[in-house]
């Protein structure tokens, strides 16, 4: 894996160093300084220099750096680095900066000692490694013999992110299926790019050792030679990637997703899916040079999904040429105002209910330049947030909590497909 780790401030300064093996000097880290943090052209998050690769990841104002001299896995040496950064988060508070490295520097030598034996990972999860690096106060000798026993079987056993004594008056399991939306679509109305990146979270208030099952779609395919693929009605996921609490093999066989879940609140899955996407929004979008000195629009903006359901928080950015001067804008349904520092007009609809529509016109004056320069029209962005609707079609179709105290459980499941700024529509 790494044979050395070290936390730089943006001056180059070594605030964290860790050697794991002998193959390389400390003064390795002045090699990391002159070649990547004093060289503002290197944007590669990977350098080889000779037989010495440096992985390095910008957080806040520190650079953290994992060097190896063999071939490593680059995915495993990147998910630890961004791990050190979500520990480090939950230990310090929301800020993992100079200043929290600085005030903590023996608590992160510590958990360095705990996260990595011989430059190997061995246990990032938060929850157990707060149950023995901690800064409160000294415990009592009892206390300490019996927080031990517990620790040693919850980082050997089978279980590790989870501790069995958990106990909970109100037995509450949520699941959020969370989607965000891409799209590209051309000024002829083709879909260039369409496809999903979704997620589901966990936030799991249960006591004891429960099981969870978990079912999804009838019609789900994961993978490549699966009877329903190219089916129109079916949900085709790519990429999927699961908790480690997930007993892979059930899925195997059954396709349900059987694990005990970590306390609280956690990432159950993530996928990605780029067929049969539905789009929650149709934008209509004619915009003429009228002359030299004005440019009309015309928007219609179409919501595609049940009439029960609504989209809140719709943002429409829609640009506007530089030498824009005064726009004047008609809408039927919510607020638009010209923002000429940032060159578009906003569109702001605070709800819009499904299959509605609504539309928009403007009139743009344009000022006279010396230098006409021709207009690169970016394209229309687009922002949502559409409560209980998936663009990938993913439902949950059951979720069952077993435990020996056979105790019942309340279960909520709640669905939100967004844009972040990735919903573009050219004209």
């Amino acid at each position: 894996m790494i044979s050395a780790f070290f936390i730089f401030n943006q001056k180059g300064e070594v605030l964290i160093s860790r050697l794991f093996r002998n193959d390389l000097r400390r003064s390795i880290a002045d090699i990391f300084r002159i070649q990547v943090v004093s060289n503002p052209d290197v944007r590669s998050p990977i350098i080889t220099l000779g037989s010495t690769s440096f992985f390095h990841v910008r957080h806040e104002n520190l650079y953290i750096v994992a060097v190896t001299k063999c071939n490593a896995n680059a995915a495993l040496v990147f998910e630890f680095c961004y791990r050190v950064i979500s520990i480090g988060r939950s230990y310090f508070g929301a800020k993992f900066d100079e200043e929290a490295v600085k005030n903590n520097f023996v608590l992160i030598y510590e958990l360095l000692d705990e996260i990595l034996d011989f430059g190997y990972p061995q246990n990032s999860e938060i929850d157990t490694l707060k149950m023995y690096i901690t800064t409160e106060g000294v415990k009592s000798e009892q206390a300490v013999r019996e927080d031990s026993s517990k620790i040693t079987i919850q980082a050997t056993g089978a279980t590790s992110w989870r501790r069995a004594d958990v106990k909970y008056r109100k037995n509450e399991a949520f699941v959020d299926v969370v989607e965000t939306v891409n799209l590209l679509m051309s000024s002829k109305g083709t879909i260039l790019r369409a496809d999903v990146d979704g997620a589901i979270l966990m936030r799991a208030y249960l006591t004891g050792m429960p099981e969870c099952r978990f079912g999804l779609n009838d019609k789900l395919v994961l993978e490549k030679n699966d009877k329903n693929r190219g089916k129109v009605d079916a949900v085709e996921l790519d990429d999927c990637q699961f908790h480690q609490c997930v007993k892979l093999s059930k899925y195997d066989t059954d396709r349900s997703i059987s694990f005990i879940p970590p306390d609280g609140e956690f990432e159950l899955m993530r996928y990605r899916s780029t067929t049969n996407v539905n789009l929650p929004f149709k934008v209509h979008a004619i915009v003429e040079e009228v002359s030299k000195s004005k440019v009309e629009y015309t928007l219609n903006l179409k919501a595609n999904f049940d009439a029960k359901l609504n989209a809140t928080n719709v943002v429409l950015r829609i640009p506007t040429p530089l030498n824009a001067s005064t726009v004047k804008c008609q809408v039927s349904l919510g607020k638009a105002k010209y923002v000429p520092a940032e060159n578009h007009i906003v569109w702001k609809i605070a709800r819009i209910q499904g299959g509605g529509e609504a539309s928009f016109g403007a009139d743009a004056e344009l000022s006279s330049t010396t230098v006409r320069k021709a207009w690169s029209r970016p394209p229309i962005e687009v922002d949502f947030q559409v409560l209980m609707f998936t663009s990938s079609g993913l439902l949950v179709r059951y979720l069952k909590v077993f435990e020996k105290s056979n105790y019942q459980s309340v279960k909520w499941v709640r669905y939100l497909t967004r844009s972040n700024g990735s919903y573009l529509i050219r004209f």
